[in-house]
This record gives C-alpha cells, sequence and structure tokens, in this order.
C-alpha cells in the first residue's frame, strides 16, 4: 500500500533564494513545535555559526520574508510567525516525500482493531471509524464523506410504500454502502409496482450508478417500442427523484470538533463558532471538501491542502484543510477523507496520514466490491 504523499497546488512559481529558503523553513518548523513567534537572535544562534551568517543578514533576510508577505510580525517587539502564504511555500516546496512513521502505521492498526474493524466490517462502520483515526491521530477534526449516491454503482435497490405519496429508496452499492432516502411522488404507486420495478433494475442494470441507469432508460424510451411502456416511466421517475439534490451528497462522519477548542490559534470567538455550525451543517462541509476534490480530480490519490485565506468560506480562514480522494471500484465513486485544524499543523505527517487512510478505505472497501 503507498505511503506516499504528495501535493501538486504550485501556487508560488518564483522561488525563494536559498538563505530565504533556509530561514522560512527554520522558522515554520520552529514554530509548528512552540506555537510562539520566533525572534531573529533564535535563527542567528542556530546559523550564525555553522552557516557564517551574520545577525544582521538573518534580521535583513526576516524583513524581506515580512515584506514578501512569507512571515508576519503580530507584535513590534516580538518576533515573527509564518503567513497562510508562508506555509504555502512550505509545502509546495520544502515537503518533498512524506511517509507515515513506524508509530503512526501501529497506532492506526491499533485504533482499527479496538473498533473491531475487519474485512467484514460494514463500509458505514469502516468510514466512522477511519474519521476517528484521523482526530485521534492528528488532534484535529477528523472527517470522512462517502461516495454520493448517484456515482454508487448498484447492486440491489427497493423501493417501499410510505403514507402521503411517500417511497422509501434503499439502495446497497457493489461496495456494500448502504443508502436510505425518502422521496415524495406526485401519483400513488402501488407496493407491487414498486416491486415490479426494483425487479426490474436489479436485473438489467446491476452493477450501474443511478446517473448512467437513468441515462440508459431515457434512451430506451426514445425508442418507438418503449414509448408507453409504464414500467420504463416508473423506473426514470423513480430514479430521477433518488437522484433529486444526490448529485454532491454522501454520508458526512466527522469527529473531533472539541479538539478545534484545545488549539491556542483560534482565538476569534465569532469565527470559532462559525466553524462549529460548518461541522453541523453537513451540506456546507461537503461543498467545501467537493472544491477539493474537484481542484485534485486529475491527480486521484494525491493530497490536497487549503491554507488560511485560500478557503472560499470564513469561517476556515484560520484553518488548514488536508483532503485525499478516495475511489471505490474502478474509476466514477468517489469520496473524500481529511482532517481540518489551525494553520499551525504538521503538514508532512498529516499529508502523509489522510494519504494512507484514502489508500486503506480505498483498499478495503474494494475488496468488499469484488466479493
Amino acid at each position: 500500500m503507498p505511503r506516499r504523499a504528495s501535493n501538486l497546488q504550485h501556487h508560488d512559481k518564483s522561488p525563494l533564494d536559498p538563505r530565504a529558503e533556509v530561514l522560512l523553513a527554520a522558522l515554520i518548523k520552529e514554530h509548528l513545535v512552540t506555537g510562539e513567534a520566533v525572534g531573529s537572535r533564535v535563527l542567528s544562534d542556530r546559523f550564525s555559526h555553522g552557516y557564517g551568517w551574520s545577525p544582521a543578514t538573518i534580521r535583513n533576510v526576516m524583513g524581506n520574508l515580512e515584506e514578501a508577505g512569507f512571515v508576519d510580525q503580530p507584535h513590534t517587539s516580538a518576533g515573527r510567525v509564518p503567513t497562510d502564504k508562508g506555509y504555502r511555500y512550505y509545502v509546495d516546496n520544502m515537503l518533498g516525500e512524506a511517509r507515515l512513521s513506524r508509530g503512526d502505521l501501529k497506532a492506526i492498526d491499533h485504533l482499527f482493531a479496538a473498533h473491531d474493524i475487519d474485512a467484514t466490517s460494514s463500509p458505514d462502520r469502516l468510514m466512522e471509524t477511519a474519521s476517528h483515526v484521523l482526530s485521534a491521530l492528528s488532534q484535529n477534526v477528523g472527517i470522512v464523506v462517502s461516495p454520493s449516491l448517484a456515482e454508487n454503482r448498484l447492486k440491489h435497490i427497493e423501493f417501499v410504500q410510505l403514507p402521503d405519496k411517500r417511497i422509501l429508496v434503499v439502495l446497497v452499492s457493489v461496495s456494500g454502502i448502504i443508502h436510505n432516502k425518502v422521496i415524495r411522488v406526485a401519483d400513488e404507486f402501488s407496493q407491487d409496482e414498486l416491486d415490479h420495478t426494483a425487479s426490474y433494475l436489479n436485473v438489467e442494470f446491476h452493477g450501474k450508478s443511478l446517473a448512467t441507469i437513468r441515462a440508459e432508460i431515457v434512451e430506451l424510451m426514445k425508442e418507438e417500442k418503449a414509448l408507453y411502456d409504464r414500467l420504463l416511466q416508473n423506473a426514470v421517475l423513480l430514479c430521477e427523484r433518488s437522484l433529486a439534490g444526490e448529485e454532491t451528497t454522501g454520508e458526512v462522519y466527522v469527529d473531533g470538533a472539541s479538539n478545534i477548542l484545545t488549539k491556542p490559534d483560534f482565538d476569534d470567538i465569532e469565527r470559532m463558532r462559525d466553524l462549529f455550525k460548518m461541522f453541523e451543517e453537513k451540506s456546507r462541509l461537503i461543498k467545501i471538501l467537493n472544491e477539493c476534490v474537484h481542484d485534485a480530480a486529475t491527480y486521484p490519490g494525491d493530497v490536497h491542502v487549503t491554507i488560511g485565506r485560500e478557503h472560499l468560506a470564513s469561517s476556515m480562514r484560520d484553518c488548514a484543510l488536508i483532503t485525499a480522494p478516495y475511489r471505490v471500484g474502478s474509476n466514477e465513486s468517489m469520496g473524500t477523507l481529511g482532517v481540518v485544524g489551525p494553520m499551525r499543523i504538521e503538514y508532512a505527517r498529516i499529508m502523509a496520514m489522510v494519504n494512507y487512510m484514502a489508500r486503506l478505505i480505498e483498499q478495503r472497501l474494494g475488496a468488499q466490491a469484488a466479493r
């Protein structure tokens, strides 16, 4: 299983000179550990002997980095902290290949074993546990989104008649993910008609996605002989209703939102309130994650990092979001997982963790789909 995490979003094409790069990396590493602003003296102590750089030179370079927007000085007397632009440069140009440590690999195995997750576990339990593992290991917020109903390939579908012209749609995908959705229809359907339609879909369209099924039935209905076929009309209607609003949504598993409260980096109460609200509003969360997946779709399996003001949502402006898509089966069905935390986050470690967990879910769901 791959342990490599790469990131292909090079936002800043102009490289810093080697000296500025070394000092920016040192400042970021120091700040990641301490959480404090880093003074020029700390860097002077480290670099004036081995590198022969004078304190004045180091102060100069730090001033240039600040002017270029890579670091910021929170108070006049204090040292400097990285900005989102500084972190972006660090992620894109200085991290190299990120690998999970043996300790993290052992911890992942241990946490899965503690939750009794094995090859026979249901996909929803697998994804719920994966969000917990991401949260526990990163000490941030772990999120897993299952593939959308529209993309899931059909293993079995049932329609159950409910009162008030409502129908319960139960769809089991080939990877074992179960979707339940209540739809509303204009006409009454008998349970017999619903069973007949479900049976037709299960026999004729096994292994295809709802979106594909709908398109193929519409094509069938264009043929003269099928024009007035009640069964096909029912199938199209029920597929359409089942798909309404489903193009971008899947189940969402969020774990560790309270970890945000322990981070000194979040001192804006209003923004924190917005952040918690977003974790509760699953549709907003999915929208944000889908934007990341959409951007990274050309590179399936690669880790996507969004930092600070790169976020469209204002509630995320103090955050780093590290995500990776995972695919179920051969191609079309795609979910997402990731970690949300402050910009002061262990980028290399969490990128490797997110990548590893995406591949792990792929492998587990793929094995279930093959059974």
